[in-house]
């Protein structure tokens, strides 16, 4: 793979945008191609081996185009299909999503903290993993958000139903105590500000896009020098292209065309 492909980012619909502004603000350099898989969202209600299949497919269409390097922008997708990733490219520079468990557990005052995450990630082996690994001295209180990703991929980051369904997922972590809460979707950055509104000012969101965009950058200056200029955005989309196009100003920062992917 050419040192100058693009690096490929994916998610089951618009989440991983979220991820895609930190690669972009860490490596302004990178061309980058992001497919959001919006046919086939949420992800978090399919089956483990739909997830696993969805993953190859969409590997595959990126590798086809020149990805250099990939970037499962899914908490998800990373849960069910990024082994079976690696395996089949053991020589990609390959980045997933975990939810930020161990940066959480450090940084809780009340050692009690708050996860809002689709239902697919919390009953993923892996978050199971992390919990045992780095939250065994504090609790963790989990919190699916089923429609949540629904709202956010149309758009809708501050109507009224959105708000009603996060005041019902909020609820019962501020009454658990947290003072620490773990954005563990990808999509969910988008509604920080709607989150504000309904937290006191002593609690902590916590993401993982910016650390993901650091290690995509340790792993590309293992392959070669930075690329000085401003890389090209593909975008790609699975479902009506339309509609992406629609939100990308909101929530990419710009106007884009958007291709379907057919795959």
């Amino acid at each position: 793979m050419a040192s100058h492909g693009p690096v490929g980012v994916f998610d089951s619909g618009v989440g991983g945008l979220s991820v895609l502004r930190e690669i972009r603000a860490r490596l302004p350099g990178e061309s980058l191609i992001y497919l959001a898989d919006s046919g086939h969202v949420p992800y978090g209600e399919k089956s483990q081996a739909f997830i696993r299949e969805r993953c190859q497919v969409i590997a595959r269409f990126l590798l086809e185009r020149g990805a250099k390097a990939l970037v499962v922008a899914c908490n998800t997708a990373t849960a069910a299909g990024i082994v079976e990733l690696r395996e089949h490219y053991p020589d990609l520079p390959l980045v997933g999503m975990e939810p930020a468990v161990k940066p959480a557990a450090r940084a809780t005052r009340s050692g009690v903290v708050g996860v809002l995450a689709t239902t697919g990630t919390l009953q993923s082996a892996k978050f199971a993993a992390l919990l045992d690994r780095f939250a065994s001295d504090v609790r963790v209180v989990t919190q699916p958000c089923p429609g949540l990703v629904e709202c956010i991929e149309a758009g809708a980051l501050d109507a009224a139903h959105t708000r009603r369904l996060l005041e019902g997922f909020v609820a019962p972590l501020l009454e658990a105590g947290c003072d620490t809460l773990i954005l563990g979707c990808t999509h969910y950055p988008f509604i920080k500000p709607l989150l504000r509104e309904m937290l006191p000012d002593d609690i902590s969101l916590i993401d993982t896009g910016e650390a993901v965009a650091r290690r995509l950058e340790a792993l590309l200056d293992d392959k070669g020098p930075r690329l000085p200029a401003t890389g090209a955005v593909e975008f790609w989309s699975s479902g009506d292209p339309r509609r992406l196009e629609e939100v990308l100003p909101a929530l990419w920062g710009e106007a884009a065309a958007v291709s379907f992917f057919s795959g």
